[in-house]
C-alpha cells in the first residue's frame, strides 16, 4: 500500500470519527422523546429518504425489524404515487435527509401533517423544510464529508447509519429484547443456527435408547440396533441416568461372553449430559473436548434422560 493510499484511508477514518464524536456531543432529551414515540407506537415505524438517505433508512428499517420493531423502508417517489396508503395513523415516520430539503419528501411531510401521524426527522439543518415540519428533530453532524472533494456523502450517512443503530439498540434495551426474540426473528442462515437449543433438535419418546441397569448386554445390543443412535443408556429404577454404553465401549469389551454380562460392567458411568435449553454451540463444544470426544449425548433434568443428540444432528443444524 502506497503511503498516499494510507494517508487518505486514515484521513477518511478521522474524519468520520470526528463526526461521531460531534453527533455524540449533540444528544439531548430529543432522542427520549423520540424512543418513546417509538415505543409506544401502535403501528409500525416507517423510515423514508432519499438517495443514500434511502439507502441508509433501509438498513435501519431492517435492522429495527429483526429487533423487536415492526418497521419497513417507504422510498418517497413511489410514496407519491399511492404508496402513501401504506402509512396509517398508527404509525411512526422518520424521514432521513442530510440538507434536509429533499424536495421527493415533500409528499409525504403533507400527509403526515394533514393526518397528524408522528414524524420523526433525522438531517443536520432543523431550520429546513424537513426540520420545521417533524415533530421532532435528530441532529446530525454538520461536518465536511469525509469525500476528498467534500461533495460524496460519506461522513452524514455514517452518522445516518449510526443514528438509526443507537434507536434500534435504545429500543431493543427498553423491550427486553432476548436472545430468544433474536433466534424467532433469525430462524434462516448463520446467525439462526448459532442461536438454536437443545432441544430444537433433540430425539425424545419412543427414540430414546434406554434400558435398566439390571439388563444384560444382549439386551443392550438389541436396543442399540433398534434405536440406531450408536449408544444405549442405562437407568436405575428411578429412571436416573446412571450410565452409557457406545459403540466404542463394545469395542473395547468385545470378548466371547460379552452379550451375557450385566450392563453395568460395561457402561461408562456418569456420562457427561446436557439441558434441553443449552445451546447446540455449547453441545458441540462439549462433545469435541470431551475426552477423546463423544458423539452422543443425553438431555437430562433432574438427572432423567428426556432427550438425547448425536454430533450428525448439530451439523446438521448447521453448528459445527
Amino acid at each position: 500500500m502506497s503511503s498516499s493510499d494510507l494517508e487518505v484511508a486514515k484521513q477518511t477514518i478521522n474524519r468520520e470519527i470526528e463526526a461521531l464524536r460531534v453527533m455524540e456531543n449533540n444528544l439531548d432529551d430529543t432522542l427520549s422523546k423520540a424512543l418513546d414515540l417509538l415505543q409506544n407506537a401502535k403501528g409500525r415505524v416507517i423510515v423514508t429518504g432519499m438517495g443514500k438517505s434511502g439507502h441508509v433508512g433501509s438498513k435501519i428499517a431492517a435492522t429495527m425489524a429483526s429487533t423487536g420493531t415492526p418497521a419497513f423502508f417507504l422510498h418517497p417517489s413511489e410514496a407519491s404515487h399511492g404508496d402513501l396508503g401504506m402509512i396509517t395513523p398508527n404509525d411512526v415516520v422518520i424521514a432521513i435527509s442530510n440538507s434536509g430539503e429533499s424536495k421527493e419528501l415533500s409528499d409525504i411531510l403533507v400527509y403526515c401533517k394533514r393526518f397528524s401521524i408522528p414524524l420523526i426527522g433525522i438531517t443536520k439543518n432543523p431550520d429546513s423544510s424537513l426540520g420545521k415540519n417533524c415533530d421532532l428533530v435528530l441532529l446530525l453532524p454538520d461536518n465536511k464529508e469525509a469525500c476528498p472533494l467534500g461533495l460524496a456523502p460519506m461522513s452524514s450517512t455514517t452518522a445516518t447509519m449510526v443514528m438509526g443503530d443507537i434507536l434500534a439498540a435504545d429500543l431493543m434495551v427498553r423491550k427486553g429484547f432476548t436472545e430468544e426474540d433474536f433466534k424467532l426473528r433469525h430462524p434462516g442462515g448463520k446467525l439462526g443456527s448459532i442461536l438454536r437449543h437443545v432441544s430444537d433438535i433433540m430425539h425424545t419418546g419412543d427414540e430414546l435408547p434406554l434400558i435398566g441397569k439390571d439388563a444384560i448386554m444382549q439386551d443392550a445390543l438389541m436396543t442399540m440396533s433398534a434405536k440406531m443412535l450408536g449408544c444405549v443408556g442405562i437407568v436405575n429404577e428411578k429412571g436416573e441416568l446412571e450410565g452409557m454404553i457406545t459403540d466404542g465401549d463394545l469395542r473395547r469389551w468385545m470378548a466371547p461372553d460379552l452379550i451375557s454380562e450385566n450392563v453395568c460392567k460395561v457402561m461408562t458411568k456418569n456420562p457427561r449430559t446436557i439441558k434441553a435449553d443449552a445451546l447446540i454451540a455449547e453441545a458441540v463444544n462439549v462433545m469435541n473436548t470431551t475426552g477423546r470426544g463423544i458423539t452422543n449425548m443425553f438431555v437430562t433434568e433432574n438427572k432423567k434422560p428426556i432427550g438425547i443428540i448425536h454430533i450428525h444432528d448439530c451439523l446438521k443444524a448447521g453448528v459445527s
